[in-house]
């Protein structure tokens, strides 16, 4: 057995704890700072496949997003209005945060997307997102599902609004606790009326 000593500390405790990269908030971190007008930088980022994803998508749509190091990205947004049409699908890889925030993003634009990802992610529902998106006036399709009668898979068709149409406001009870259905609504409710 080894035996410890623990000595009083004679001083202040001084350093410094990195805090590991947050695959959920850098998503939000990459939507949000691509909304924006001017540059942001993204410290502690993942450069998980997820995370790459969403980059892509950005990109994809007219934001330019930079990598700096292994660890960060600097990310000049389009403005809240600036996003443009993707000439190809937007591929959201093995991302289901991609594509249910994505599809929050694109409800209110102008421009029609489609999202698709890998064989995975094309059987994963999509109901719970589209649903409250739906309700408030987006246009989402998407493949019936199977076996889930309602409920719809990727592709996702989105948009476009029609011109001089809105989105409408919201109040929604979620029958499931998901960080997804909610960022998708928060993002969707930046564009309502």
């Amino acid at each position: 057995m080894t035996t410890l000593v623990v000595h009083p500390q004679e001083g202040p405790l001084q350093g410094s704890v990195p805090v590991p990269s947050d695959k959920s908030i850098g998503h939000r971190a990459l939507l949000f700072s691509s909304m924006c007008e001017g540059v942001s930088n993204i410290r502690g980022f993942s450069y998980g496949e997820d995370n790459v994803s969403t980059a892509n998508a950005m990109r994809a749509m007219g934001v330019t997003v930079e990598d700096v190091s292994p660890t960060e990205v600097r990310v000049s947004g389009a403005g809240l209005f600036g996003l443009s049409a993707s000439a190809a699908p937007l591929d959201c890889g093995n991302s289901g945060t991609t594509m249910r925030l994505l599809t929050g993003l694109l409800s209110a634009q102008r421009f029609q997307s489609t999202l698709i990802g890998d064989a995975s992610l094309s059987r994963r529902p999509m109901m719970r997102v589209a649903g409250p998106l739906r309700s408030r006036g987006a246009i989402i399709e998407g493949k019936p599902h199977p076996t889930k009668t309602g409920d719809i898979l990727p592709p996702l068709v989105v948009g476009p609004l029609p011109e001089g149409k809105n989105l409408e406001a919201l109040e929604y009870a979620s029958p499931v606790s998901s960080a997804q259905v909610k960022s998708a609504i928060l993002l969707s409710g930046l564009y309502a009326h």
